[in-house]
């Protein structure tokens, strides 16, 4: 059985098999169906097709350095050999999937005593906000007991804007003056958590990104004020970026990383981009596991990052009805 054909039966099993299919159909006709275009005469053979194979997964986000390794483990293994269409997919998928798993997926930290701690960072406009309150309702599926943290007091509207969810949810808000420092809330929020038997403590934190300093100080700050409340805190700290921005949300993530413990990312608005290849560059590149996935403004549009049905849905997708 090829590799595409061992996806297929894997997302004929799971329940998000429709919402990856409605959120990469851009990235698929970006990727999956070009790779078909540039290989519709059924055999590919010769630097021609490694050109176009290269300038296709450009294209889709994937970035040159990324993509120049995912053209040479996949030549290095066709051996020069001819393939037809079928071939190309199964092969290139098996690649990427490869390339992906190189580096190990870090478990989840769940605090063995006390709230489990969870730090939301990003710059302004990513979806930060919106994810927090989507993540809240998840674990409140799971029978948590969740509160929230509005600690990002420099944006204007945001501190009311996790309220309105809290008090959509019926999560208590732990809320920030305007222009407060953020840390100062943090605290507050701790106190409240660890008082009040809560289970997974969301922080919304500021998403400022001025330069490298001040955030590397900010967010310092955060992490000293958490881990003084609450022994081992934060246990998470999860980047979410806009899908949409493609390499300069690479760019982002390098600057955070740089900056504080990320163990995670987010990647919002995925219904709108042709650019999923950046999931396969932020794995690549920086050794970062994706945690979810958003599909759209609702508190059910954020789903599990999923590997096969991933690449299932960019490469293969609505294109299995052919």
């Amino acid at each position: 059985m090829g590799f595409l054909n061992k996806l297929k039966e894997a997302f004929g099993f799971s329940a998000d098999s429709q919402e990856y299919l409605n959120g990469f159909a851009k990235t698929n006709a970006a990727l999956g169906k070009k790779l078909r275009y540039i290989t519709e005469e059924g055999k590919v053979d010769g630097n021609a097709f490694m050109e176009e194979l290269m300038i296709t997964l450009i294209e889709s986000d994937m970035g040159f350095h990324t993509a120049e390794k995912v053209c040479e483990r996949f030549e290095k293994k066709a051996k020069r050999k001819k393939m037809d269409t079928e071939e190309v997919l199964d092969l290139l998928t098996e690649t990427l999937a490869e390339i992906y798993n190189e580096t190990p997926d870090p478990e989840i930290v769940i605090s063995e005593k006390g709230p489990t701690i969870i730090l939301m960072v990003g710059v302004n406009g990513s979806g930060k906000t919106t994810t927090t309150a989507k993540l809240a309702w998840r674990y409140q599926q799971e029978g948590k007991r969740v509160a929230l943290a509005a600690a990002d007091t420099f944006r204007a509207g945001a501190i009311e804007q996790l309220a309105e969810w809290g008090e959509r949810l019926g999560v208590p808000v732990i809320k920030g003056k305007p222009e407060e420092d953020p840390s100062s809330v943090l605290v507050e929020a701790c106190r409240f958590a660890w008082n009040n038997s809560i289970d997974v403590l969301l922080c919304d934190t500021a998403g400022r990104l001025q330069n490298k300093k001040n955030l590397m100080a900010e967010l310092s700050k955060m992490n000293r004020v958490c881990a003084k409340e609450i022994p081992g805190a934060p246990h998470n700290t999860w980047l979410v970026l806009d899908a949409n921005t493609g390499q300069n949300g690479l760019s982002q993530a390098q600057l955070f990383k740089e900056s504080t413990d990320l163990n995670g990312i987010i990647l919002t608005k995925m219904d709108g981009t042709a650019k999923g290849g950046i999931v396969i560059a932020i794995k690549d590149q920086l050794g970062l596991p994706v945690r979810y996935l958003g599909f759209g403004e609702k508190k059910e549009d954020l789903k599990d990052f999923d590997l096969n049905l991933y690449l299932y849905s960019i490469i293969e997708g609505l294109g299995d009805d052919r």
